[in-house]
């Protein structure tokens, strides 16, 4: 017979939940996949939805759902490691409206996400009601692995400038 989960249990799982960096960062699922940790706990309004997808092994897409905002009341900003979008309805005299129900959210907004280091925003679409931010890990040359072959040493260029100490007399 399965044994039920007591509230200490719960209490245990959730203790390590990393999920809520998962939704709110990009470039560290490698980090997260490895921690193995799935479950879900909701600690953001969950306002405008949003959804984070790989495209490719450095790529990402982030779509939000802003229906009832125009492109130039959303401001888009990418800065040290952090992407802020947020959105601010231009007032409008809806004088005379008698509104039955009002299912289409209008109120302002602000999502922020963590970036890792490296990730660059590329670009951002709207369209139908969507917003779509590309961004692209792009690691430097330097940083990333390299084969070294054996037998390919590097040798220091004899006709560098060589470092002399002058005695003072």
């Amino acid at each position: 017979m399965p044994r039920l989960l007591t509230e200490e249990d719960l209490e245990m799982r959730t203790a390590f939940d990393l999920n809520p960096y998962r939704r709110s960062t990009v470039g560290f699922d490698r980090l997260f996949d490895a921690l193995e940790n799935s479950s879900r706990a909701e600690t953001q309004d969950g306002y405008p939805p949003f959804g984070i997808v790989r495209t490719g092994e450095d790529s990402y897409r982030i779509t939000l759902a802003v229906a009832g905002f125009r492109p130039d009341e959303i401001d888009i900003t990418a800065q040290q490691n952090q992407l802020i979008i947020s959105g601010q309805k231009a007032e409008k005299d809806e004088e005379g409206v008698d509104f039955v129900h009002r299912g289409i959210a209008a109120r302002a907004f602000e999502r922020r996400f963590q970036l890792a280091d490296y990730v660059e925003v590329r670009g951002a679409d709207y369209e139908h009601g969507m917003l779509t931010i590309s961004l692209q890990r792009i690691v430097p040359e330097s940083l990333k692995p390299r084969k070294i072959a054996i037998g390919s040493r590097e040798h220091v260029n004899d006709d560098a400038p060589q470092l002399t100490q002058d005695k003072a007399a």
